[in-house]
């Protein structure tokens, strides 16, 4: 009977939900749902949320007209984090049917039997703290890489975050499941994963099994180039980790590691679990271990009680600080976080101004740590993407480069010389050897 029904999916948000979502569509498939694209005319859309930014909320109600105008139809469900936080608000939004909190949305399939669109969006939404199952996935949409999830949840309950309300606590399958779950990438064209989850440090929540075995034993799969660490909190990247890394042969050199401020007043009233100087520590020992290493920092901007000099401390923390780039993140008030109770509230227009400082910060950084990688060799795995006959790929350390698109090279990894550092940012490359693309060719054939 589904064989005739063709579903749509949007994510909004992290690695994480991509991750989800493509776990959903396997799972509809298997069902008999024939997958399209979202601006097609489907049956059924789904929209995965995510409830990070008020942005993030608004964008939902778009997307839910965006989906009515392609299909009047369509049945509309929406699924994620602001489902689960929000699902009365969603059920206001016109034109939505179904809405599935965090226990649910693995079970979507149970839910699509005999649809019709609702007068009134039916809401399957339970508490958070009856979300215990870890459900495994991984994204296949792109060929060239894949987010792989290897835990969700979160037990740190940071006072200007929702995400534990959204998602649970902390959890994982066992270190043999999630190489299962490895394995069966590796027998697919993916050339990269990124290990994904909530907060991946925390993996086996201080058990018998931690985050440093598992990747220890990632790092034997055969069939996958490349590893990569996605977001993992300063106090649980151990120097174990750092040193296993700069060592291993397919866990690149590249770290993305939340900061959210560089003065220990604010840490400590955003309930972090370490201090400026841990957390300078983690990126000297990575510079010393790995000089070419990519490192990307998550900072919060206008958090309260940030005053001018305690901004100005973060400033010049980051200035000093040997990273590659910054995701700046403005502060927005959410339900039921702590941090609602705070005083001094710094104005939005000053929380603006103190982000495109350090948004102009950012590129420099950037474009400061590209430089310093020109003129060197490196292995790039090229993208499928193009536009104006232009692609793209990333070297091991997370340099994006440029070069005229060539379909040989979508999904192969060359060894490439970084000429030079382009108006846009971009690294201009040679091939090392010209009869590359001649081999490629054959390796296509």
């Amino acid at each position: 009977m589904n064989q005739y029904q063709k579903v749509a999916f949007y994510t909004l948000g992290c690695k994480l939900n991509f991750s989800e979502t493509s776990t959903i569509a396997r799972q509809l498939q298997e069902a008999g749902f024939a997958k399209v694209e979202f601006q097609e005319s489907a049956d059924i859309y789904v929209i995965n949320t995510c409830s990070v930014t008020e942005n993030a909320d608004k964008k939902c109600k778009k997307l839910v007209k965006k989906a009515l105008n392609f299909n009047p139809n369509a049945f509309v469900v929406i699924l994620g984090c602001y489902a689960q936080l929000k699902p009365e608000e969603i059920a206001q939004i016109h034109g939505v049917d179904l809405v599935l909190g965090a226990q649910e949305k693995f079970n979507l399939t149970d839910y699509l039997d005999g649809i019709e669109k609702n007068p009134a969006a039916i809401i399957q939404n339970s508490s958070i703290k009856e979300t215990k199952e870890f459900v495994p996935g991984y994204s296949i949409d792109d060929r060239t890489r894949t987010f792989m999830k290897i835990q969700d949840g979160c037990d740190y309950f940071c006072s200007f975050c929702t995400i534990p309300l959204a998602r649970g606590k902390s959890r994982n399958a066992s270190i043999d499941k999630t190489l299962v779950e490895a394995k069966k990438i590796a027998l697919t064209k993916v050339k990269e994963v990124v290990l994904t989850g909530v907060n991946i440090g925390d993996f086996g929540q201080g058990g018998e099994e931690n985050f440093y075995q598992l990747i220890q034993k990632l790092d034997e799969v055969e069939g996958i180039d490349r590893f990569r660490i996605s977001s993992i909190e300063p106090n649980l990247l151990t120097t174990d980790i750092i040193e296993f890394v700069a060592k291993s042969n397919k866990f690149v050199p590249h770290f993305h590691i939340p900061m959210q401020s560089g003065s220990d007043f604010l840490l400590t009233a955003m309930r972090r679990k370490y201090d400026k100087a841990l957390y300078q520590s983690r990126i000297e020992k990575i510079k010393e271990l790995m000089p070419e290493c990519c490192i990307g920092v998550d900072v919060i901007v206008g958090f309260p009680g940030e005053t001018e000099e305690i901004f100005e401390e973060t400033y010049q923390f980051l200035v000093d600080l040997d990273v590659s780039y910054l995701h700046v993140f403005t502060y927005s008030e959410r339900a039921n976080t702590g941090a609602l109770k705070m005083k001094e509230v710094v104005p939005m227009n000053i929380r603006k101004e103190r982000s495109k400082r350090l948004r102009i910060l950012s590129e420099k950084k950037k474009r400061a740590f590209y430089k310093s990688n020109e003129n060197k060799t490196e292995e790039v795995l090229f993208e499928a993407d193009q536009e104006h006959g232009i692609m793209n790929g990333f070297t091991s350390n997370y340099v994006k480069v440029k070069t005229a698109y060539n379909p040989l090279i979508v999904n192969h990894v060359a060894p490439v010389k970084m000429t030079e550092v382009d108006r846009d940012g971009l690294m201009k490359i040679e091939f090392i050897e010209k009869r590359q693309l001649t081999e490629l060719k054959h390796l296509t054939n």
